[in-house]
C-alpha cells in the first residue's frame, strides 16, 4: 500500500480493464480470497489514520463493494477486542442480505460470526467512517436508504475512507453521480484504490471527492496486454534548483516567445490588455530569452502601450509588421490571450506562417464560429507545424459544437475529440486538466487547486506553454513532455502557494492573482 502523490507517473485504468484484472486475479486465487484482501488493506489503512477512533461507522452497499467493508468491520472489530481498546464498530447494511454476491454473502457470514455490532442505523456519533457503499460498478444515481447514508457521509465531519472509490464517483469520468455537489465533502477524505489507479479519481468532481488517494494493488500485477485508460502526469520538482544552462548560453539560445492578444479598450469598448501581459511575462519569467508583444489596438487606441513598466524587459512590436516579418515563423506564437473579436482578422495569417502556435480564449471562440479558420487549423499538422490549444470546458463545448454538461460528463473523451478533430495537442483546463495529442496515451495533471480560480491564471499558463515551446526542433514527443511540463508547474506552484500560507497571513494577501502567479514562475528549462 502507498500514499499517491504527483511525483510520480502512474497508469490509470478503465472499468473494463479493471473488471478483466479482477477476474483473472479471481479465478488464480481461492475463493473470496481477493475480498479478504481488500477488506484486511481497509482495515489496515483504517487503523494507520484512526488509531485512537472510539466509534468507526462502516457503510456497506449490497454489492463486492460492500463485502470490502465487512472484511474491513470483522478485522478493526477483532483488533478492538484484542487489545482491549474502547472501539465500537457499527455497521449498516444497505439492501437486503438474501441479494448479496457470493463474495459479499460470505463476508457478511464472517462479520456476523465476530460479533460486529450490525444495526439499521448509523451511531448518533462517530469519530471515522468508512464508505463501502458502492464501487465501480455504479451507473445510476442512488435511491432511498442507499443515497440517504451517501448523504450522511457526504456531510460528516469526521474522517471518510472510501473503499476503492467515493461512492456515486463515476470510475472513469470522476463525475459524480448525484449531479454537481456545491461543495466539497465537509471532513476528510481518504481513498483507497484497489487493484488499479481509476481516472475518475483524478479529474471531475474526483479530486474533491477522493481527498488523499492511497493505493493497494492486493498482489496482482495487470498483464503487460492491458490497456490504459490514461496516466497521472506525476513529476519530481525541487523548487531550489535552478534551471541548468551552459554557461556558454545567451538569449538568442533560450527560445523567443510572441504574444498576440490583448485588445485595446477603443475596440468595442473591451479592454483585454492585461491578458497579453500576463502570458507574455509568464513566457519571460518561464526561461524564453526573448519574449515580443503585439497588442491589437483600434484605428484611435486610447492609448500606445510601447512598453511594460513593471516588466520592462517585454519588447512591443506593431502587428502589422509582426504578421508580415520574421518573428511570425521563427518564434513561438502564442495567439487568443484577451484577443476579443479583433483576433479573428489576425488568425488566417497566424495559423498559415506560425510553426509552433498556441491558441487560446477568444482565438478559440474565432476558430469555433469559423469553418475556414477551422480548416486552417487542421491543416498545420500536415505540414508539419506544432500547435496546441488551451481550452476551458465552454470554450471546448463551442469547439465541439456541443454543450459544457457534455464537455464534463467525460472530460477525457472530449479532449480526445478535440484531438481528432483539429489534428493539435489539446490541454482542456479544469480541476485535473487533461492532456491529450495524437497517438498517445492521455495525461491527467495531479497538480492545482482552487487558488487559481482568479481572472488571467489560464493566460498565464498559455504563456509557459509558449515558453516551454520555444526550443527548436522540438520532436512530438518533446512536444507532449514539455507542455505536460509546463501544465504540471502551473499548478504546483498553486500548490506551494498555499501551503506556505501562514495562519497569521492577512486576508488581502491569500489571493493568488494572476500576477503572483506570474512572477512566481521558476524557469522551466
Amino acid at each position: 500500500m502507498r500514499r499517491i502523490g504527483s511525483a510520480h507517473p502512474e497508469p490509470l485504468y478503465g472499468t473494463q480493464a479493471t473488471r478483466a484484472i479482477e477476474q483473472a486475479a479471481s479465478a488464480a486465487l481461492p475463493p473470496h480470497s481477493l475480498m479478504a484482501l481488500a477488506g484486511l488493506s481497509v482495515a489496515q489503512l483504517t487503523s494507520a489514520l484512526a488509531p485512537h477512533a472510539r466509534c468507526i461507522w462502516v457503510a456497506c452497499g449490497p454489492g463486492n463493494n460492500g463485502g470490502d467493508g465487512l472484511i474491513a468491520a470483522m478485522h478493526l472489530h477483532r483488533q478492538a477486542q484484542a487489545s482491549g481498546a474502547a472501539r465500537q464498530v457499527v455497521v449498516t447494511l444497505c439492501g437486503g442480505a438474501d441479494h448479496l454476491p457470493a463474495d459479499a454473502a460470505n463476508a457478511l457470514l464472517q462479520a456476523q460470526a465476530s460479533g460486529v455490532t450490525m444495526a439499521s442505523d448509523p451511531p448518533a456519533t462517530h469519530d471515522f467512517a468508512i464508505d463501502a457503499l458502492l464501487g465501480i460498478g455504479t451507473l445510476r444515481p442512488p435511491e432511498g436508504r442507499l443515497a440517504n447514508h451517501m448523504g450522511l457521509l457526504q456531510t460528516s465531519a469526521a474522517p471518510v475512507l472510501c473503499v476503492d472509490l467515493p461512492s456515486g464517483l463515476h470510475a472513469d469520468t470522476g463525475v459524480h453521480l448525484m449531479g454537481s455537489l456545491d461543495r466539497p465533502p465537509q471532513g476528510a477524505r481518504h481513498t483507497l484504490s484497489l487493484l488499479t489507479l481509476k481516472p475518475g479519481l483524478f479529474t471531475g468532481d474526483g479530486r474533491d471527492q477522493a481527498g488523499q488517494v492511497w493505493f493497494d494493488d492486493l498482489g496482482i500485477s495487470p498483464p503487460a496486454t492491458t490497456p490504459v485508460r490514461a496516466q497521472l502526469n506525476g513529476m519530481s520538482m525541487n523548487p531550489d534548483t535552478a534551471s541548468r544552462r551552459p554557461h556558454a548560453a545567451h538569449k538568442g539560445s533560450q527560445g523567443d516567445v510572441l504574444v498576440i492578444g490583448g485588445q485595446d479598450i477603443g475596440i468595442r469598448g473591451a479592454g483585454m490588455t492585461g491578458a497579453a501581459i500576463l502570458a507574455a511575462r509568464a513566457a519571460l519569467h518561464s526561461g524564453a530569452g526573448r519574449v515580443y508583444v503585439g497588442l491589437l489596438t483600434g484605428e484611435q487606441p486610447t492609448g500606445l502601450t510601447g512598453w511594460d513598466p513593471a516588466c520592462p524587459e517585454l519588447m512591443f512590436r506593431s502587428l502589422p509588421g509582426l504578421l508580415q516579418g520574421d518573428l511570425l515563423t521563427q518564434t513561438s506564437v502564442v495567439c487568443g490571450c484577451g484577443g476579443g473579436a479583433a483576433i479573428a482578422a489576425l488568425l488566417p495569417q497566424v495559423l498559415a506562417r506560425a510553426r509552433t502556435l498556441v491558441l487560446d480564449a477568444d482565438a478559440l471562440n474565432a476558430i469555433a464560429a469559423d469553418p475556414q479558420l477551422q480548416t486552417l487549423l487542421r491543416h498545420r499538422r500536415a505540414r508539419g507545424h506544432g500547435t496546441v490549444i488551451t481550452p476551458h470546458p465552454l470554450e471546448a463545448a463551442r469547439l465541439l459544437g456541443c454543450s459544457t454538461a457534455e464537455v464534463m460528463s467525460d472530460r477525457l473523451t472530449a479532449a480526445q475529440r478535440l484531438v481528432d478533430r483539429f489534428g493539435a495537442l489539446c490541454v482542456l483546463k479544469g480541476s485535473g486538466s487533461v492532456v491529450s495529442a495524437p497517438g498517445i496515451t492521455p495525461r491527467i495533471n495531479p497538480t492545482g487547486n482552487a487558488a487559481l480560480a482568479t481572472a488571467g491564471t489560464g493566460d498565464v499558463l498559455t504563456g509557459m506553454i509558449g515558453c516551454a515551446l520555444a526550443s527548436p526542433g522540438l520532436t512530438p514527443d518533446q512536444l507532449v513532455q514539455q507542455v505536460c511540463a509546463a501544465v504540471f508547474q502551473h499548478g504546483w506552484i498553486a500548490d506551494r502557494w498555499t501551503l506556505n500560507q501562514p495562519d497569521t497571513t492577512p486576508a488581502t494577501d491569500l489571493t493568488l492573482t494572476a500576477s503572483r502567479l506570474a512572477q512566481s514562475v521558476p524557469p522551466l528549462r
